[in-house]
C-alpha cells in the first residue's frame, strides 16, 4: 500500500519524536514523507501539487505533534485550501474516497492527562474527533491513530526507536 505521510511540525530540528518517526518511515519501500514546514515556510501552499500528490497514495497520515488539542497550524492550513469542494468533498468530489486516513501524533503530558477527568479533561479518542469527521466527509477510512504520549518527558533513546520502528510497523 502506498502511503503519503503528510508532516507537520514546526521545529523538526529539536523534535526527538517526530524527527524519529519520519527518518525511520522514509526508509519503508512505499512510504513518501512529505515535509509541509520544509516546503511552504511562507504558509503559501501549491494547492493543485498537493492534491496531484494525495491522489497517487493508498494511505494517507497526518503526522504532527499535537499542539492545543489539534495540530499545528500549517496542517489546518492544507486542510482548508487543499480539502476543497468538488475535489475532496461534495457530489463530485471523490477524489480521495476509499482511502485509509491514519492520524500519527505525539503529546507532551503523559496518557494519565488524557483521560476524563485527568488533567486536559477529554480522551484523545474525543480530541481528534474533527479528523475523524474530515475522513468521513471525504470518504476516507479513518483507521485507529497512532499515539506517542508524554513526549514531553526524560525518554531513552530505546523508547523512542521503539516508537519509530512500531510506527514503521504500522505503515508496511
Amino acid at each position: 500500500m502506498k502511503t503519503l505521510v503528510i508532516l507537520a511540525h514546526p521545529n523538526l530540528a529539536s523534535s526527538r519524536i517526530n524527527k524519529a518517526w519520519a527518518e525511520r518511515v522514509k526508509k519503508e519501500e512505499n512510504v513518501y514523507v512529505h515535509d509541509l514546514y520544509a516546503n511552504y515556510p511562507d504558509f503559501k501552499i501549491d494547492v493543485e501539487k498537493e492534491q496531484e500528490l494525495a491522489v497517487q497514495f493508498d494511505r494517507i497520515v497526518f503526522q504532527f505533534p499535537f499542539y492545543w488539542y489539534s495540530s499545528p497550524a500549517l496542517l489546518k492550513e492544507w486542510q482548508d485550501v487543499v480539502l476543497t469542494y468538488g475535489w475532496a468533498y461534495g457530489s463530485k468530489g471523490t477524489k480521495l474516497q476509499g482511502k485509509e486516513f491514519v492520524v500519527a501524533t505525539s503529546t507532551g503530558g503523559p496518557a494519565e492527562a488524557y483521560q476524563e477527568g485527568g488533567y486536559n479533561r477529554y480522551p484523545m479518542n474525543h480530541l481528534l474527533l474533527p479528523f475523524q469527521a474530515t475522513a468521513n466527509l471525504t470518504g476516507m477510512k479513518f483507521q485507529t491513530p497512532f499515539l506517542f504520549q508524554g513526549a514531553g518527558g526524560d525518554l531513552s533513546d530505546k523508547v523512542i526507536q521503539d516508537s519509530a520502528e512500531s510506527y514503521a510497523r504500522l505503515l508496511r
